[in-house]
C-alpha cells in the first residue's frame, strides 16, 4: 500500500519541560483535546518528522560530532573554536550541545509516546478502509522513530553492550508514557536494548513492504530492518545482525550507488547521491526544504566556511592525514570526499577539504544555500559492513562471505582492484578502515571504538599526532578504549532536576 503522502510544513506542539523528561502540567497537550481524529494523527506524525529535522540530530551535532570527537579530523589554527570542547575532549555535563541533542531526542521520544498513547482511540473511530491502514503505517514509523531515538540514546550517553554485563549496567530513562510524567530512573541497559527491539518488531511488522522505495523521506519497513541490523551488531546479537542486513541487501529495492560509473560526463551516481540527496542506496534520509533552514545546522561550515569573503575557505577542521592515506589509487571515495584548497587562514594551508557536505546542489542554485544536505541516516553500505562484521564475529566465523560484502561494496566504489581477504588476526583492522573510508564524518567513529573495546588497537583507542597547523591543544591527544568520555554525560540540569531519579554516567 503506498502511503498517503501529506506534506505540512506545521510545527508540532512539542512540550515544555522541566527537564528533557517530565512535562509542566499547563503545558501538556490534553489527552481529551488532542489527537482525536485521522487528521490529527497525521498532523501529529508530520510533527514528529519536522522535530527530526531539529540541527541537535541528524541534520547536525547527531552526525558530526561523534566523529569530530574521534581522531577523523584536527583542528586548525585560527579556527572558531566551534566545538572545540568536544575536540579537545573537555566534555562536561553543562556543554550545549551535549543537553541540545539528549533534549532533542527525548523530545522526539515524548512526541512518538504522545501519539502511542491516543491513537487505539482513533483507530476504534475509523470506518474507511484505507485510513485505518494508513493509520497502521503511521504507527508503524512512529514506533520505529521511537526506537532511533532511544538506540542514539543508547549510543551516546551509555557504555557499549556486552551481553555478560548488560543487566548490570546503566541504560536511558525508558519514557513509554506521555501522561504518566513521574520521575523514573535509567534502566539497565539489557532493559533499554530489549525496548529498542520490541519497538522494531512492533514498527516492522506495521509496515508495509510495497512502501520500500530508495531515498525515502518517511520511515519503511526497509529502514526499521537496517536500523534493527545496527542495534543487533551493538548487542553483538551476530545472527539476528546477519538475518536483518540481509532482509535489506536482498529487498531488490536497493542498489548501491556506484563511483565508478557515471550519472553525467562528469558525475558519478556516488557524486550526484551527495550532491542531490537523491540515491538507489538511501534507505532513509532526512528530507527537507529550503523552508525547513532555520531547522538544521549546516554541517559543512566548518570544514569548509567560505562564507567570509567567498573567495577562500576558512575551515575549522581539517581531516587527519592518517584518514586521507586509507584511500587507495583508484578509490572514487577520495574525489567524492576531498578536494585540495588553500584555505584563508594567516598560514595559508593547502589541504585535502571535507567536500561531502558541500550542499546540496539544487539548495545552492535556488537559495544560495551551501553547506546544507539532507542526511542519510541508514543507507546500503552499512548494511554490506554490518553483515560483513556480524559474519566475522559470529561463534563459528565466514571471512569468505565477509569478504565478498566487503568486495561487493569496494567494487562499487573503486575503479580496479578492491580485492580484500579477511583471517581471524585481520578482519577487525579491515572492517575498521572500509568504515572509515565510507562513513567519514556520518557519525560512527566514536562508537565505533567503544563498541570494539580491546578488539580494536589492542584497546589503545586512538592518537593524535599533531600535523600541518594543527591547533596544539588537541593535537596530541591519547584516548584509549576505556576512557569515560567514550559515554557522554547525562546533563547537570537532568540530574538536578526537581524529584529526579536520574543516575550520572562516570563523565559527570
Amino acid at each position: 500500500m503506498l502511503r498517503n503522502i501529506k506534506i505540512l510544513f506545521v510545527a508540532f506542539s512539542a512540550l515544555c519541560f522541566v527537564s528533557c523528561l517530565d512535562k509542566l502540567p499547563e503545558s501538556a497537550i490534553p489527552t481529551k483535546d488532542g489527537m482525536q481524529s485521522f487528521n490529527d494523527a497525521e498532523q501529529s506524525v508530520t510533527g514528529i518528522y519536522a522535530l527530526l529535522k531539529s540541527r541537535a540530530l541528524y541534520c547536525g551535532y547527531l552526525s558530526i560530532l561523534p566523529d569530530l570527537q574521534s581522531d577523523l579530523v584536527y583542528a586548525v589554527d585560527g579556527y572558531s573554536n566551534t566545538f572545540g570542547d568536544i575536540w579537545q575532549w573537555k566534555i562536561r555535563s553543562t556543554n550545549s550541545e551535549v543537553e541540545s541533542v539528549y533534549a532533542a531526542l527525548y523530545k522526539v521520544i515524548s512526541s512518538c509516546n504522545y501519539y502511542l498513547e491516543n491513537v487505539d482511540s482513533v483507530a476504534s473511530s475509523l470506518t474507511d478502509d484505507t485510513q485505518i491502514q494508513t493509520l497502521d503505517i503511521y504507527t508503524g514509523e512512529v514506533y520505529a522513530i521511537r526506537a532511533m531515538a532511544f538506540s542514539n540514546l543508547l549510543r551516546l550517553y551509555c557504555k557499549a553492550y556486552d551481553p555478560q554485563s548488560a543487566q548490570n549496567e546503566l541504560g536511558i530513562v525508558v519514557r513509554t508514557d506521555y501522561t504518566d510524567a513521574k520521575p523514573q530512573p535509567r534502566a539497565t541497559l539489557y532493559d533499554s536494548y530489549s525496548q529498542v527491539v520490541e519497538d522494531l518488531k512492533m514498527a516492522e511488522r506495521l509496515l508495509d513492504e510495497d512502501d520500500n522505495a530508495y531515498s525515502s523521506a518517511f520511515i519503511t519497513q526497509a529502514a526499521a530492518y537496517a536500523l534493527h541490523a545496527r542495534v543487533a551488531l551493538d548487542m553483538q546479537d551476530w545472527q539476528s545482525a546477519i538475518e536483518y542486513s540481509t532482509k535489506v541487501i536482498d529487498s531488490g529495492e536497493f542498489a548501491l550507488s556506484s563511483a565508478v560509473s557515471y550519472y553525467t560526463s562528469d558525475m558519478t551516481y556516488f557524486d550526484y547521491m551527495w550532491n542531490y540527496d537523491v540515491g538507489t542506496e538511501i534507505i532513509w534520509r532526512v528530507g527537507f526544504t529550503a523552508n525547513d533552514a532555520s531547522s538544521f545546522y549546516p554541517m559543512g561550515q566548518i570544514f569548509l566556511n567560505f562564507t567570509t569573503d567567498y573567495t577562500y575557505y576558512y575551515p575549522d577542521y581539517v581531516p587527519a592525514q592518517w584518514a586521507l592515506d586509507l584511500y587507495t589509487q583508484g578509490d572514487m571515495r577520495y574525489s567524492s570526499y576531498f578536494y585540495t584548497l588553500q584555505t584563508g587562514h594567516t598560514h595559508s594551508l593547502t589541504w585535502p577539504l571535507l567536500v561531502k557536505y558541500y550542499g546540496n546542489q539544487d539548495l545552492i542554485t535556488s537559495n544560495l544555500l551551501y553547506h546544507t544536505v539532507m542526511a542519510k541516516p541508514l543507507r546500503l553500505a552499512e548494511q554490506y559492513l554490518i553483515r560483513a562484521e556480524a559474519l566475522c564475529r559470529q561463534s563459528t566465523p565466514d571471512y569468505s562471505a565477509a569478504a565478498k560484502d566487503l568486495q561487493t561494496l569496494r567494487a562499487s566504489r573503486i575503479t580496479s582492484g578492491g580485492a580484500i581477504t579477511l583471517t581471524e588476526e585481520n578482519f577487525i583492522a579491515q572492517i575498521a578502515d572500509e568504515r572509515v573510508r565510507e562513513l567519514y564524518m556520518e557519525g560512527f567513529r566514536l562508537h565505533d571504538i567503544k563498541r570494539w573495546g580491546s578488539l580494536y588497537n589492542n584497546g589503545q583507542g586512538f592518537t593524535r599526532t599533531p600535523q600541518s597547523n594543527s591547533l596544539a591543544e588537541g593535537s596530541s591527544l591519547t584516548i584509549k578504549a576505556d576512557h569515560p568520555l567514550f559515554v557522554w554525560p547525562i546533563p547537570k540540569h537532568e540530574l538536578e532536576a526537581p524529584g529526579s531519579l536520574v543516575q550520572p554516567n562516570e563523565s559527570n
